[in-house]
């Protein structure tokens, strides 16, 4: 112990000479006047100090800073606030006259960072100066900062971005800055909170002066929170602007929670659960490019470019391929009809995410599914502006044919805009229909053409509040649900037998049906109407309301002897149809039906003949006794 006490007593004495020689070398006063004068020098930024600097140097050679500020002289905004500054010194340059940083501690600074329209920040002054001032062979008018750690305790970083409405605070920040004074590297490594989230990151410059003197230096960025995980391993550089290039890879296993996260609370209803992305990344300026891309979505995985930026407004580009597109986590949320119901939906259409983006997307795809309906090849492209979603269909191979047009929805005061303009073309129309509309009454191969446009805020309205044109033209099919031929003919035989049968039920063989219907305010109007058989022919008058979802029709179904359309009618019967789209109930007329019965008819004639219509009611009344 004794040898341990004769050790330590000449270092301590060495300490306290080397102490007080330092300090009658340097004053205080001047210490703080160097170290300010520095710090002015190597950032560009003036220096606010509200309280005069502390200076200690014992044990270790100090200055202090307490409420000490730096703002950029032309623009006069505070670029960093603290409530410490600590600087250590290295001190056998003290001794020997020289004042040399080695490090410096920030405690609860605030940093503040605008981002300008043209990209370059407030903080790039100070880059552009350590640019000069690390630049081989520099030629400086004053001392250069030579330390080689930045520590940062409970630190606030605040982004603004003018003109974009976006400001972001990191906060918590806890941070660790290899300076690139002793070797030619930067790194950053720490932790900090955004948005209630502790994210881990690190960032490492290999060669800081060359990449600020323009030249590609290697590049390495981690970011690792709770919702997310990203990697990016490449190279940038600073002059004439950043360029960053390299690859980029990230995944998170719910992308709605990511984009909750970092602040996009109006989303999509439906999918956006696990991610995954991998691509070459070209950033210049705000604009960032992916190349080779391959991303995962909700189980499609897609290859091909896109692009971002935010030069104004968010602005999506790209182009994609996928083998298997299946879009049903996303339209299985968008409800045509309410659960348990027949109605159309009533629940309002939440189209805030329509706003404050753009985008251009072409999407090629091999098979498609929506929901029930699957699709085969298709190619669409979509695209957002100023809150307008336009989706065209460049050609789909569907339900046998191929389907074509443009879908339109755009968020207004009155709720949801909505147009269409859509073709089928010889499609199988029993599963077209039926898989769109639920409607399973047509068989054969035709062509479909709707034309509708609406306002609404929810199904309903939009329903109620439909205009446009419906045309239908299908050959060699047949209409589910009634045999009118075999209606005829037992009817012929047997005309009072209509009481007795349900004539929905069996099928009717046609060579040609074509509809034509227009819609005004959801309610759509029979314009033209003509189905031809081998044995019989169709006439149809009348509306069929969307809202309510029911048929009002009349019409005369004639029975025809021969095997043409201008054969003689042999029995011709007018009918009514109405009801709910899903059973709706079809009625012979009955004053036609008593007047070709051979019992009934003799009487209903004797009726209205006035010379025996009042012995027949005699008749009636003695058989009602």
């Amino acid at each position: 112990m004794r040898q341990i006490a004769i050790l330590i007593a000449p270092v301590v004495a060495v300490g306290i000479l080397a102490t007080a020689a330092a300090t009658r070398v340097i004053p205080g006063d001047t210490v703080g006047a160097a170290v300010e004068s520095q710090i002015r020098a190597a950032t560009g930024l003036d220096v606010l100090l509200h309280r005069p600097a502390s200076v200690s140097i014992f044990p270790a050679p100090t200055v202090e800073f307490s409420d000490v500020a730096l703002s950029e002289p032309s623009a006069g905004e505070t670029t960093f606030a603290a409530e410490r500054l600590t600087v250590n010194l290295r001190m056998m340059p003290l001794l020997a006259g020289r004042i040399e940083i080695a490090d410096i501690s920030l405690t609860k600074p605030h940093i503040a960072v605008t981002v300008y329209a043209d990209g370059r920040t407030n903080w790039s002054p100070l880059i552009d100066m350590l640019a000069e001032a690390l630049r081989p062979n520099a030629k400086r008018a004053e001392p250069v900062l030579s330390f080689s750690e930045i520590g940062i305790k409970g630190g606030v970083v605040t982004i603004r971005v003018p003109g974009q409405n976006i400001l972001e605070t990191l906060e918590g920040a806890e941070l660790s800055l290899a300076w690139p004074s002793i070797a030619k590297s930067f790194a950053a490594t720490g932790h900090f909170i955004w948005h209630n989230e502790t994210v881990n990151a690190s960032l490492t410059i290999a060669d800081f002066p060359r990449a600020l003197a323009g030249d590609d230096s290697v590049l390495k960025f981690r970011i690792n929170s709770g919702p997310l995980k990203a990697a990016f391993d490449g190279v940038m550089s600073y002059e004439p602007s950043l360029k960053i290039d390299g690859t980029l890879a990230a995944d998170t296993t719910s992308l709605r929670e990511a984009l909750q996260w970092r602040g996009n609370r109006s989303l999509p209803a439906g999918g956006l659960g696990t991610f995954a992305l991998k691509a070459h990344t070209t950033v210049i300026g705000r604009t960032m490019a992916l190349s080779n891309l391959n991303v995962e979505l909700d189980g499609n995985v897609a290859e091909g470019v896109l692009s971002y930026a935010t030069t104004g407004r968010q602005a999506l580009q790209g182009t994609l391929a996928v083998e298997r597109l299946d879009l049903s986590p996303y339209v299985s949320a968008f409800r045509l009809i309410a659960d348990k119901t027949r109605d159309w939906d009533r629940q309002s259409l939440m189209l805030d995410w329509f706003s404050g983006w753009d985008a251009d997307l072409r999407v090629s795809a091999a098979r498609v599914q929506l929901a029930h309906v699957e699709l085969g090849r298709t190619a669409i492209a979509a695209t957002m502006r100023a809150g307008r979603l336009r989706v065209t269909v460049g050609e789909s191979q569907a339900f046998n044919g191929l389907i074509t047009g443009t879908i339109a929805v755009a968020k207004s005061e009155s709720g949801t805009e909505f147009g269409s303009e859509m073709q089928f073309s010889h499609v199988d129309m029993e599963k077209c229909l039926g898989d769109l509309f639920g409607i399973h009454r047509l068989e054969g191969t035709g062509n479909l053409a709707v034309s509708v446009d609406s306002t609404g805020h929810n199904v309903q309205e939009l329903a109620g509040n439909l205009n446009g044109t419906v045309q239908i033209a299908t050959r060699q099919g047949a209409l589910n649900g009634w045999n009118v031929e075999q209606i005829l003919r037992r009817l012929q035989r047997s005309p009072l037998s209509a009481a007795s049968n349900d004539f929905r039920n069996g099928r009717t063989p046609f060579d040609k049906l074509n509809i034509g219907f227009r819609l005004a305010q959801g309610l759509a109007t029979i314009e033209d109407v003509v189905l031809e058989g081998p044995s019989i022919r169709l006439a149809l008058t009348g509306t069929t309301s969307i809202p309510k979802r029911e048929f009002d029709f009349s019409g005369t179904a004639d029975l025809i002897d021969g095997a043409n359309a201008d054969a003689n009618v042999s029995f011709a019967l007018p009918f009514t149809v109405r009801g709910p789209w899903a059973s709706p109930s079809i009625m012979p007329d009955t004053h036609t039906l008593i007047q070709r019965s051979p019992v009934t008819g003799p009487l209903l004639d004797a009726v209205q003949d006035k010379r025996t219509r009042d012995a027949v009611q005699d008749i009636l009344k003695r058989l009602s006794r």
